[in-house]
């Protein structure tokens, strides 16, 4: 699948993209009961354009995917196309969302995007391992509680 041509009318491509876009706010919303809708979301989402998912990962506040655009899609038409459209169909689906996220705003502005060319395979195990890694870090910032008015005992 590393080398693998896709092909339209009169053109041969192998084109791969690694994205990565954040909610708003970086608000940890992805996970819990969102998560497998907006999946769900994401997947119909590129398959109505003819957008492959090689690799995807949700984390808490972002998400990574590694995508084959076909060269008719300009990666930030489609960008802009997932991000419009999946918060538009959660908010549909999830009425309780409006008064978290103001003026229908469910992804941050912007996203990050990079070529995938030889290290594609780099890149799938980078998005696989990154939840691993982010909650590593997050388990060394957790501080234990103490109550400021207990007093020393």
């Amino acid at each position: 699948m590393a080398h693998q041509l896709n092909s339209l009318a009169h053109t041969k491509w192998l084109c791969k993209y690694h994205v990565v876009f954040t909610s708003k706010y970086k608000r940890k919303i992805i996970y819990n009961q969102y998560r497998q809708d907006l999946q769900e979301i994401i997947k119909l989402l590129c398959r109505y354009k003819g957008v492959q998912i090689i690799e995807g990962h949700m984390m808490p506040d972002h998400v990574h995917l590694l995508l084959s655009i076909p060269p008719k899609l300009s990666v930030s038409s489609f960008m802009g196309y997932l991000k419009g459209k999946s918060a538009l169909m959660m908010f549909d689906k999830h009425a309780n969302l409006k008064y978290k996220f103001s003026n229908r705003h469910f992804w941050a502005e912007g996203y990050y995007v990079s070529t995938v060319s030889q290290n594609e395979a780099t890149i799938r195990k980078y998005i696989q391992t990154q939840e691993k890694h982010d909650f590593a870090v997050d388990q060394l910032s957790v501080k234990e509680y103490e109550d400021p008015f207990k007093g020393s005992k």
